[in-house]
């Protein structure tokens, strides 16, 4: 049996068309039909059925495809591994970030992390911090970092810092210590307020700002480097952590604006773990490290 006859089968048995699998696996469907003959016999059962002008698995075939497709797997993953370990690496680490932190802290440790690791091969997959506690759990990430702590007893939660919240409004025609202080109801009545790009205080900071003030207008932007971008732009303001827009306000792109109404709150950044490894204890005391006030 060829491992060219189990990707045509596998493939055959998702689209159901060998006309389809020729023109995905790039052959003549001559050839298509060839491999899965040639699968059958080798197998001795029929993989597929055709009723009228349709191809149909049966349930020899139904079988067979989770099978093809986990040999497909080991398979694939072993040439990784392999491959991998003629590169240097003797181990992989996986870890899940928010696009905020993609963005903002963790390009300036990778760096030396991986300077100091260079047998690891690192893989970062940006996630929401809603989806990192699962792919914790589930074990298809080593760690992750996210904007909330997690809920499952099967991890363990680390508070890596605070941030204070800051009211983020766009840069005006004055610089900043010539100009009048900017207050915030002057700015909710001239723009929007950009709102869910952040999975904690929302709802509590939208309930007090508008028992304050009740007309201020809201506009859902769901990630915080677009909120950014469109503060630069003059369309909206917003309340971001500050480690967020730090580089912002040095290079005086947006403004830092007063805010009155009530004390803002603080959020946090968790490491979330499933065990906690020299890696994770490392990652976590690096980021630590970093000052963000």
């Amino acid at each position: 049996m060829e491992l060219s006859w189990l990707r045509t089968f596998t493939d055959a048995a998702e689209t159901l068309n060998f006309r389809k699998t020729s023109e995905r696996l790039l052959m003549s469907q001559p050839n298509v039909t060839v491999h899965i003959r040639l699968l059958e016999e080798h197998l001795g059962v029929k993989l597929f059925r055709r009723e009228k002008n349709r191809v149909l698995l049966t349930e020899e075939g139904r079988l067979f495809q989770q099978e093809a497709q986990a040999i497909l797997d080991r398979f694939d993953a072993g040439i990784t591994r392999l491959r991998s370990y003629a590169q240097g690496y003797r181990r992989k680490w996986t870890l899940a970030i928010t696009p905020l932190m993609a963005e903002t802290v963790l390009p300036y440790l990778l760096r030396s992390f991986m300077t100091d690791h260079a047998d690891v091969e690192l893989a970062i997959r940006v996630e929401e911090s809603i989806r990192i506690e699962e792919l914790v759990v589930k074990g298809e990430v080593s760690a992750g970092i996210s904007a909330r702590p997690a809920v499952s007893r099967q991890i363990e939660t680390r508070l890596l810092y605070t941030d204070p919240l800051l009211f983020i409004v766009p840069r005006d025609a004055y610089d900043d210590e010539s100009g009048p202080p900017i207050q915030a109801h002057e700015m909710f009545n001239k723009y929007s307020l950009f709102t869910g790009h952040h999975p904690t205080f929302w709802e509590e900071l939208l309930l007090q700002l508008r028992n304050r003030l009740p007309n201020v207008r809201t506009m859902e932007v769901t990630q915080a480097h677009i909120a950014k971008r469109f503060i630069q732009e003059g369309l909206g303001v917003s309340f971001l952590p500050k480690s967020t827009v730090r580089r912002e306000l040095i290079e005086g792109r947006i403004i830092e604006g007063d805010f009155e109404l009530f004390p803002l709150p603080t959020v946090g950044t968790y490491l979330l773990t499933g065990k906690v490894d020299t890696l994770e204890l490392e990652l976590a005391e690096r980021i630590q490290a970093i000052y963000f006030g």
